[in-house]
């Protein structure tokens, strides 16, 4: 595996890399793993470490204004060493940034296939952080980059076929798991909620996720205040850090920040809440939303990533279409004046959430993974696995 973010560090796609490589470990795959070297005042997310073969670590540069997203710096010469001293079978590319470009190189010339995967919308990045004149080319590096991999591994099926019709070929579908175990309504703590002066009767709701541009935080605080017009005694609370947070706390004063949470506290804090409120449009999945589903909240979501993907509007959760911001804050609204329905609609997601196995994903990546090999070494120039 080769990424430019890996755990502990605490973003979605640590979390899932971390997953995914400990069901394959148990599936009998021996891993080995190329990342930037740790940096030690990242802030790091609790669970076991992967146990790997062999690790090498490459220098790391972090960009400047978002300290917490880093590159890999790393040349394909270096990398192609490590392959002859440490041969893999097949290589999976988790990130496209430099570190992931210098091992696809090194990979072909050493004659093993490359599985990436769609971890980040890159593209959809840039308008966030105000670039929107790099968009076009950003897409273009990718398509470049993504075929030339023997196989590109999407979240959602509606990734899948934006993929394809942006011209990225043999895109296969992969979603994600949730640990059902870790993350239960069983984690509600009425100390804890009353630690936000809420009682049992008054609506928690909760925004889990980094805070920064590219999470829509103007709607979260537009919902909150909309929600805490109708519902005085709501009470607020916003787990995560980022560039924004001096920002989104000024805006909310009546909110709770938690900052970043171990694992552990992460799950007390969504049992604990009654209703999650997400209306970012950066994901290609989004884990918060499994796990606040597997937690047992409602979740008011846009029809995208892995709300369209697990939510059936109505029946276990609330999508609205896709940038509708007057839907999504009456959708807010609405659902804040209705304890007996969020209840219920929290009671469904839960098991709707816990059919996302982390085993079965990993033993549909590892079939994945042996297709690309054979194919690989059947035909160089082509690659006959189907989507799913």
């Amino acid at each position: 595996m080769v990424s430019e973010t890996w755990a502990p560090e605490i973003n979605g796609v640590a979390h899932t890399l971390r997953r995914l490589s400990h069901e394959l470990i148990r599936h009998g795959v021996t891993l080995d793993v190329i990342r930037p070297r740790p940096a030690v005042s990242m802030r790091a997310e609790t669970g076991a470490a992967v146990p790997v073969r062999a690790e090498l670590h490459v220098p790391r540069l972090g960009l400047p204004g978002y300290r917490d997203v880093q590159i890999g710096l790393a040349t394909p010469g270096r990398l192609r060493r490590f392959f002859q001293t440490q041969r893999p079978d097949v290589i999976y590319l988790a990130t496209q940034g430099p570190l992931g470009l210098a091992a696809r190189q090194a990979a072909l010339n050493a004659g093993i296939p490359v599985v990436a995967g769609w971890h980040t919308n890159f593209d959809h990045y840039c308008h966030d952080y105000g670039l929107a004149w790099l968009a076009s080319t950003t897409r273009r590096y990718l398509r470049h980059f993504h075929n030339g991999c023997t196989l590109t591994l999407a979240p959602t099926q509606q990734q899948v076929s934006d993929l394809a019709a942006c011209g990225i070929r043999r895109v296969c579908h992969l979603s994600r798991g949730i640990d059902g175990e870790c993350f239960s309504p069983a984690k509600r703590d009425p100390a804890l909620r009353r630690s936000w002066q809420a009682g049992e009767h008054q609506p928690v709701a909760l925004y889990a996720g980094r805070l920064a541009a590219e999470k829509n935080l103007t709607l979260v605080q537009e919902a909150f205040h909309a929600m805490e017009a109708v519902r005085p005694d709501m009470a607020q609370v916003i787990v995560g850090d980022g560039p924004a947070r001096q920002q989104l706390q000024d805006a909310l004063p009546n909110a709770y920040f938690t900052g970043f949470l171990p694992q552990a506290e992460l799950a007390r804090h969504y049992a604990s809440a009654d209703i999650f409120v997400f209306p970012s449009l950066s994901e290609t999945w989004g884990n918060v939303v499994a796990e606040a589903m597997a937690s047992g909240l409602c979740v008011v979501a846009y029809h995208h990533a892995a709300s369209a993907e697990l939510i059936n509007n109505g029946d276990n959760g609330i999508t609205v279409a896709v940038e509708d911001q007057p839907a999504f804050i009456n959708a807010s609204v609405s659902l804040c004046q209705q304890p007996a329905r969020y209840t219920r609609l929290g009671r469904t997601a839960r098991l709707r959430a816990l059919e996302q196995r982390w085993s079965d994903i990993a033993r549909q990546m590892l079939t994945y993974l042996q297709h690309a090999q054979e194919s690989y070494h059947a035909s160089s120039s082509s690659c006959r696995i189907r989507p799913s």
